[in-house]
């Protein structure tokens, strides 16, 4: 199993980090060790004293495919959820700021967090999907799929592109505005649709 990362999708959130908006879409990548799941409890990592929070729509693949074409795309993944993107925000500058790669900050032990799966339908595709991150009760971001710089089907076409995609690969498909940084004690719930599909605690 892979988790494929799409950084920058959402144009407010790459003004927001002063990043500039990508002409294609941005991949990183995370260990199956990142994954936490079932609302377990996130713990802050002694390496970092600015973690945040990058809340995110997480399609499922359901079945092998490599350079897929976009008009066959949606045939390759049927499930859909949430997720957080955790960053080191403080490791991530350094990193930036030497040129080096930011596993570090990106990819560590339960630094992709994943909520409950549910079935993508026709109405979910048509639509787009709207989803929102709350933070000890008040609304910290709110997205809507239909203002993502790059489609479901788009980043399907990329991503197989470069790697071979396989029935159960994870693909988090990019955080919209408003992301921010958590401290212990925070409860932090993940609505799509109006659906709760994550209620966890930071410790």
């Amino acid at each position: 199993m892979k988790i494929f990362c799409i950084g920058r999708n959402y144009a407010a959130h790459a003004k927001e980090l002063n990043n500039p908006i990508p002409d294609e879409p941005v991949i990183f990548m995370k260990p199956p060790t990142a994954l936490l799941k079932d609302n377990q409890a996130f713990y802050i990592p002694e390496f970092t004293q600015d973690v945040h929070y990058e809340l995110e729509i997480v399609l499922r693949v359901s079945k092998k495919g490599k350079a897929i074409e976009p008009q066959y795309a949606s045939r390759y993944y049927d499930m859909v959820s949430l997720g957080i993107d955790f960053t080191a925000r403080d490791i991530q500058q350094k990193c930036k700021d030497k040129g080096l790669p930011w596993e570090k900050a990106k990819a560590f032990d339960h630094s992709a967090v994943i909520g409950t799966f549910q079935q993508l339908t026709e109405e979910m595709r048509e639509n787009g999907i709207t989803f929102e991150l709350h933070k000890n009760g008040q609304i910290k971001q709110k997205g809507d799929t239909k203002l993502m710089l790059f489609n479901f089907d788009d980043i399907i076409h990329h991503v197989s592109k470069y790697f071979t995609l396989q029935e159960g690969d994870l693909i988090y498909t990019g955080t919209p505005a408003g992301v921010g940084p958590i401290e212990m004690g925070d409860q932090l719930k993940g609505y799509m649709n109006g659906n709760k599909l994550l209620d966890f605690k930071i410790k």
